[in-house]
């Protein structure tokens, strides 16, 4: 009997862990390639498979009316090893998903070390692949290697489009006020792992929240390179004082927005709020959510204790900012997530310009469908594009504008529209209900027990 030859994947991040899983599951060997600890990058802290360096939220979790939530119950409908590892490490977010990030981690190494056909080697691949390498899947995130980088360059004529991303600070929970600050979802909303209660709020009166402003707008951020200077930010992961240079209301119409919140001590809605999310599971550590930030760490830790509750904070990782980059792919990669100019070659993840925890772990689990069906001797079709996994292959491989092409998250309004006669309070339900049926065509066979 003839050995199937492996599909080798590169980059361990959650897109590149899916797509190694999803191979795996169709009885096909794949070898993983991750190159940390033996080269590092600008943003990872440690060496751990699918490392969230930024928000440990995967956003929320309703399936009937947030396209994000629908993607979620997409991708556990598809045996998705990131949406099953997100069960195990769930922490309370409201109506969010949000992990502890270690136990997320292991949980997804755990996996990938366990499974037989998975060969997982540490080690950079410098430049393209080697030549007898026929199948391979680059999902090496927004921090390709620079000598892989280069050589996709040079491969495909064409500079790589780039955007900045920026994380946000972690604070020690047993340092934050609580006579000032109280626990509370916006409108009480329960989540996944919450009671309705899951974040801490940090409350601002209209005069100390002009002077945390002004604080903003006046802090030295981190500067540059020449080459960096033109590089656009993207709009859903802005840094805080980017924001807060566009107006004094944009923060409170922001991530600092009060609506849904009531403030205990006085009984009323607070000015602006800062919500602290819970970051691990022993809640000791909470992430500030919405405060990714390009200011320099001194003035960090002096403007944040400007913040009511976090006066004496103190901080298990400060913010940071580093440059992402991704292809132009709708001009670059065929329907089958192949680069034109050598079709050996697929992209999975966020360096396609999807933007998002999920969205990369979509790109992951097609990519590795399609590479091991390709392995199997037939070809898998894409999603369809009524489905949230569909509707963002569509967008990367031809639906967006080539010549405007920036990172997407999952939306609606990526969808075909709903039949005409669907009122407007019910599309949102309609799309959900008409993405699960079409998902559960394609995958198969009837869709797993479990409701949306």
């Amino acid at each position: 009997m003839t050995q199937t030859e492996p599909v080798h994947v590169i980059g361990g991040g959650l897109a590149g862990s899916e797509a190694a899983w999803q191979i795996a599951r169709m009885g096909v060997p794949v070898v993983l390639h991750e190159m940390r600890p033996v080269r590092k990058t600008d943003a990872h802290n440690g060496e751990g498979l699918a490392e969230l360096v930024c928000s440990n939220s995967f956003r929320s979790d309703d399936a009937e009316s947030n396209a994000v939530g629908l993607l979620h119950e997409e991708l556990r409908r598809c045996n998705s090893l990131i949406m099953r590892a997100a069960e195990v490490a769930k922490v309370p977010a409201g109506g969010a998903l949000a992990v502890d990030r270690d136990v997320f981690s292991g949980e997804v190494q755990k996996a990938i070390e366990a499974e037989p056909l998975i060969e997982l080697r540490r080690e950079e691949i410098a430049g393209l692949p080697p030549a007898d390498w026929d199948s391979v899947v680059v999902a090496t995130g927004p921090l390709t290697s620079p000598p892989l980088a280069e050589a996709i360059r040079t491969l495909t004529g064409e500079q790589s489009l780039a955007f900045f991303d920026a994380i946000a600070p972690i604070v020690h929970r047993d340092s934050i006020d609580m006579d000032k600050a109280w626990f509370q979802s916006r409108y009480d909303k329960v989540g996944p792992a919450g009671d309705g209660a899951d974040y801490i709020n940090c409350p601002f009166e209209k005069p100390n929240y002009l002077e945390f402003h002004a604080a903003l707008l006046a802090a030295e951020k981190t500067e540059f390179k020449e080459w960096e200077k033109n590089t656009p930010y993207f709009e859903g992961c802005l840094p805080i004082e980017v924001m807060a240079e566009r107006g004094a209301r944009t923060l409170t119409f922001g991530p600092m927005k009060p609506v849904g919140l009531t403030d205990p001590k006085t009984g009323r809605k607070p000015y602006a709020v800062v919500q602290l999310r819970q970051d691990n599971k022993l809640g000791t550590l909470f992430n500030m959510v919405g405060f990714q930030t390009k200011m320099k760490h001194g003035e960090q830790t002096r403007i944040f204790r400007m913040i009511p509750g976090l006066e004496n904070a103190q901080f298990a990782r400060l913010g940071g900012i580093h440059r992402n980059t991704f292809l132009n792919s709708p001009k670059l990669l065929d329907t089958q997530l192949r680069l034109k100019a050598m079709p050996s070659l697929r992209f999975a993840g966020q360096v396609t310009g999807v933007e998002g925890y999920v969205e990369s772990t979509a790109i992951g689990l097609i990519a590795g469908r399609m590479a091991a069906a390709q392995r199997l001797g037939h070809e898998q079709a894409p999603p369809p594009p009524t489905t949230a996994l569909g509707a963002l292959h569509s967008h990367i491989t031809g639906g967006a504008d080539a010549k405007h092409f920036q990172p997407m998250n999952v939306n609606f309004g990526l969808f075909p529209p709903p039949s005409a006669d669907v009122r407007k309070e019910d599309r949102k339900r309609s799309l959900s209900r008409r993405a699960l049926a079409d998902l559960a065509s394609w995958l198969g066979g009837a869709a797993p027990a479990a409701a949306a």
